[in-house]
């Protein structure tokens, strides 16, 4: 009897919380207090599962523009630092690669190849990658990663992103929380104090 009610409760609370994990239906129009853009009293998500999902860092696979293989790119020795991620070795940011940046190199290689020429078209018709964040911090995280000093102390990128250049669409295959982080400032003597990544 005591299982049976365990169970009951377990399966009522799971119920409850996958209703609360779905989008809410547009709220009636209620009024506004000053200084507040809806009527929804939250700090800055949209429905209590937004905020959830924030707290616990849990994000929807990226959906990309474009299928970039990785793993050819790699594969013909082409460095990432150099050609598609160049801004990350001065500054906070890797900086993702513009139709531009591809049609550098594929205006005269590959271009038979179905995926070259749909990027022909885009840069014709003035258009440009709209690419989705794969790694990063939640904004409550307060985390501000700069690339550049991790390139300079000779941090290999697969520290902090896996194994990238083995696949083709990148995926978030590190989970890069605080104890990672601290974890390696330590193996390598880099500080550890807060203001260093929280700023």
């Amino acid at each position: 009897m005591r299982t049976a009610l365990i169970l009951g409760v377990l399966v009522l609370a799971g119920s409850i919380g996958c209703r609360l994990l779905e989008p809410a239906a547009p709220a009636a129009q209620t009024t506004t207090l000053p200084g507040q853009s809806t009527g929804v009293f939250t700090t800055a998500r949209p429905t209590f599962g937004a905020a959830v999902n924030e707290f616990f860092d849990r994000r929807p696979d990226p959906v990309q523009p474009l299928e970039f293989p990785h793993n050819i790119h790699a594969g013909k020795q082409i460095a990432c630092t150099e050609y598609c991620h160049e801004p990350v070795s001065t500054g906070p940011q890797a900086g993702l690669p513009s139709v531009r940046t591809c049609m550098v190199c594929h205006n005269t290689i590959a271009t038979d190849r179905p995926r070259i020429q749909q990027l022909t078209a885009m840069r014709a018709r003035g258009e440009d990658f709209v690419w989705q964040r794969v790694f990063g911090y939640a904004p409550a995280a307060h985390v501000r990663f700069n690339h550049a000093p991790h390139i300079t102390a000779k941090v290999e990128c697969t520290t902090c992103h896996g194994n990238i250049a083995g696949g083709t669409v990148a995926q978030r295959n590190v989970d890069l929380n605080m104890g990672v982080c601290v974890n390696c400032h330590k193996e390598r003597q880099a500080p550890i104090d807060c203001l260093t990544c929280h700023f």
